[in-house]
């Protein structure tokens, strides 16, 4: 079967939906022989920052000299960047070679399991025979219920919480951040990127044995460079380089940072890793010329988190946002959001995608249209974004979904 057949079929698993719940994956990893007990677990949680911050713990780790195993989701371009070993993607033929030995268990044991079980075990068994020392896991969404969540882990991160999935995990910050919080164990050290009086509570309803890095590190500072587009951090008598840039990011590397002390790492071995992480869509910076930026916020609190970015270093009206948003989001709040710091959106079209939207079906939600547009085709959003002379920025974001189509259908043709 070719790679492409494969991973076809592998995605038919997500047409049995979200099942939030531990018995699938339970009996998959216990006919594997519980790979997921052969190394040690960062476990990261939050509603935003999961991504930077695992990938942050990672670079680091290697760069310490550690075999290291790095879970993320969703992936970009291809299915491969969900599992990292070592830094390098899952080959093509190991994907097939493990998914053929889950898809056997599964045949055996009965059971309709869900695409991210499937994942995940998976990638439990490949990080096993790869002999890794850490995983750094990503949670897929929420924490208790999580597939991810089988495992008992050295460190959680929980990075922060707001109201997304609430139909899923709760309609409260308090209720949701009681859900992510299910990922903390009995001997966990944990580590917390938030002081929001709610998460907190449901913190320490698991455990007392958290640090809450914004407490922590209240006296630290931190600068946006806009040319470098880096971020400099202070913290007493240390300064360290970021190689991910936003006001958002300063706060992952401090969740970052704090396992890092967990650890013992040496500062040197601290101070490269960081300056020299990687991790796309994520404030990325495609050109300079005019600025070609892409970016996950998918949520209002990461469409909030981008604009204190943005408003740092460009005029409202500088800016121009190519924006799509799958159903399931909050659209109105979204764009509300992104307002505060556009001065014009181009709504373009994920319809292809079953959550996603015609760029009509949301230019048609907003009574006030100013400054808004719509094409159904991206490369014509694109075009039309660049022919807006007084603009320094265009922005790609809304969906990591529109940032896998926009790099497939826009950029291979430009860069």
């Amino acid at each position: 079967m070719s790679i492409e057949k494969l991973l076809d079929e592998l995605y038919s698993y997500s047409l049995h939906g979200i099942k939030l719940g531990l018995q699938n994956i339970e009996k998959i990893c216990s006919a594997m022989g519980n790979p997921e007990k052969d190394y040690k677990i960062i476990h990261v949680a939050g509603t935003n920052g999961k991504g930077s911050t695992s990938t942050t713990i990672e670079n680091v780790l290697i760069e310490s000299g550690k075999k290291v195993g790095k879970y993320t989701s969703p992936h970009i371009l291809k299915f491969n960047e969900r599992i990292c070993a070592n830094g390098e993607e899952i080959s093509d033929s190991d994907i097939a070679y493990y998914y053929s030995y889950v898809k056997n268990i599964i045949e055996k044991l009965g059971i309709t399991p869900t695409f991210f079980e499937v994942t995940t075990a998976m990638m439990f068994k490949y990080f096993s025979d790869k002999k890794m020392e850490y995983v750094v896991l990503e949670v897929g969404m929420g924490g208790k219920y999580d597939a991810t969540n089988i495992v008992d882990a050295d460190i959680c991160v929980i990075t922060n919480v707001s109201l997304d999935h609430t139909e899923f995990l709760g309609k409260t910050i308090y209720e949701i951040a009681c859900e992510k919080a299910g990922i903390i164990k009995k001997n966990s050290r944990v580590v917390v990127g938030s002081s929001e009086p709610d998460f907190i509570r449901a913190i320490e309803e698991k455990t007392s044995n958290y640090t809450n890095v914004i407490s922590k590190y209240k006296d630290a500072t931190h600068k946006l460079d806009f040319e470098k587009f880096k971020t400099y951090i202070n913290i007493g008598n240390e300064s360290y380089e970021y190689s991910l840039f936003g006001e958002y990011q300063y706060k992952n590397f401090l969740c970052a940072l704090e396992v890092f002390k967990m650890l013992g790492l040496p500062e040197d071995i601290i101070k490269k890793g960081v300056s020299q992480t990687v991790w796309q869509c994520r404030f990325e910076i495609i050109k300079k010329e005019k600025l070609l930026i892409l970016d996950g916020a998918h949520n209002e609190d990461g469409v909030k988190t981008l604009c204190e970015t943005l408003k740092i270093g460009f005029k409202k009206e500088e800016i121009v946002s190519i924006v799509s948003i799958l159903k399931d989001k909050d659209s109105n709040g979204i764009v509300k959001k992104l307002e505060t710091c556009v001065g014009d959106i181009i709504f373009t079209s994920l319809s292809e995608n079953k959550r996603g939207q015609s760029a009509k079906e949301l230019y048609e939600q907003f009574e006030n249209k100013n400054n808004k547009q719509y094409y159904e085709d991206i490369k014509i959003a694109y075009e039309t974004a660049k022919n807006f002379k007084d603009k320094k920025v265009i922005l790609i974001c809304g969906s990591f979904y529109l940032l896998s189509k926009f790099k497939e259908e826009v950029l291979k043709n430009e860069i």
